[in-house]
């Protein structure tokens, strides 16, 4: 069986450089090429010394999510145990409550509990210190959200494409005038969902409005305060773009606090299925996120990671969205 020092010597750097980028650690770009090129040259898939000799398991899972209720989670982890189930894995779900401090906690216990590996959705894209639990031997898959400056396997949507085809839908059925309730500037999927919206109306030569780009929390009230920003509006916006399942929701509220018609009166397109969104008339435009798909890949990157695969590490998936078109946005034309 070949070892870390096998590549090492094949590819010409030390074993603390191979130790590091198995680890998830940032190298240089020479030295990440030759370590990949010796793993696959010499088919490594064992990784005892780099993996903190870690000869036993628990055959528990770790999964730490932002918030217990989002609806998108749920819909991720039913993937992740249709995986992980018929093998015997226990899995461990753990609540950040949408708080830095509470996923540091979390990760620590997850930690503490010897899980075999962790698969994370983070609060925050801009930062993340996983270096403790990747040292003892722990694998961590992140999913929805990348980090910034952290090398991990990652299974993600095309953000930038799925929020690009719903806002092209729009404009297609003759809209101009056209409002976004974006997430939290320092979150991944938020920063692509608006570089898909501003790329839609630069494609189609719209002028884009700052009013109309309106920033909210991805928690279960956000969403709210943004909808009826938009609607404030002296030349509001004819239809609306809300960019995760509880500002979609949040917008519906506000609509019909408001006495307003969708499809009528405002026209709306969101994101994430379910099937709460479909018992309304008209039934809301989204775009739909595999999300049963997400956790199935990530289960099984992680488990290739934890006997000891490392092949094309870090592995970074993009999965497509789908965009369902109903009359909740009106044609105009």
């Amino acid at each position: 069986m070949k070892t870390i020092k096998d590549v090492a010597k094949l590819a010409d750097v030390s074993v603390g450089t191979v130790s590091r980028y198995l680890n998830g650690y940032k190298i240089k770009e020479e030295n990440r090429k030759k370590i990949e090129e010796a793993i696959e040259s010499l088919q490594f898939t064992s990784n005892p010394m780099a993996r903190g000799l870690r000869t036993n398991k628990t055959f528990t899972v770790g999964v730490l999510i932002p918030r217990i209720s989002d609806i998108f989670c749920t819909q991720v982890i039913e993937g992740i145990e249709e995986v992980l189930n018929p093998l015997n894995y226990g899995i461990v779900i753990c609540s950040a409550n949408d708080s830095l401090q509470g996923q540091t906690e979390k990760l620590a216990y997850l930690k503490n509990k010897c899980v075999d590996g962790i698969i994370l959705m983070p609060v925050t894209s801009a930062e993340l210190d996983v270096t403790g639990i990747v040292d003892s031997g722990i694998p961590v898959v992140l999913i929805d959200r990348l980090v910034k400056d952290c090398e991990l396997d990652a299974v993600v949507c095309d953000n930038v494409n799925g929020a690009y085809s719903a806002v092209e839908m729009i404009i297609n059925k003759g809209h101009q005038k056209i409002g976004i309730i974006a997430g939290p500037q320092e979150i991944y999927t938020a920063q692509e969902r608006l570089t898909g919206y501003l790329r839609a109306l630069e494609d189609y030569n719209i002028e884009i409005n700052e009013a109309y780009i309106v920033h909210a929390q991805y928690n279960k009230t956000g969403g709210i305060d943004a909808f009826r920003q938009l609607m404030s509006l002296p030349d509001r916006p004819t239809a609306i773009f809300s960019t995760n399942y509880p500002t979609t929701v949040n917008s519906m509220k506000v609509m019909m606090e408001q006495g307003l018609r969708m499809g009528e009166d405002i026209s709306l397109c969101g994101y994430d299925q379910t099937e709460l969104f479909q018992m309304f008339n008209p039934p809301v435009s989204v775009v739909v996120q595999p999300s049963r798909e997400i956790g199935i890949n990530a289960a099984e990157i992680l488990l290739k990671r934890i006997n000891g695969d490392y092949s094309r590490f870090p592995q970074i998936q993009r999965l497509k969205t789908q965009l369902i078109v109903t009359d909740s946005v009106k044609t105009l034309f």
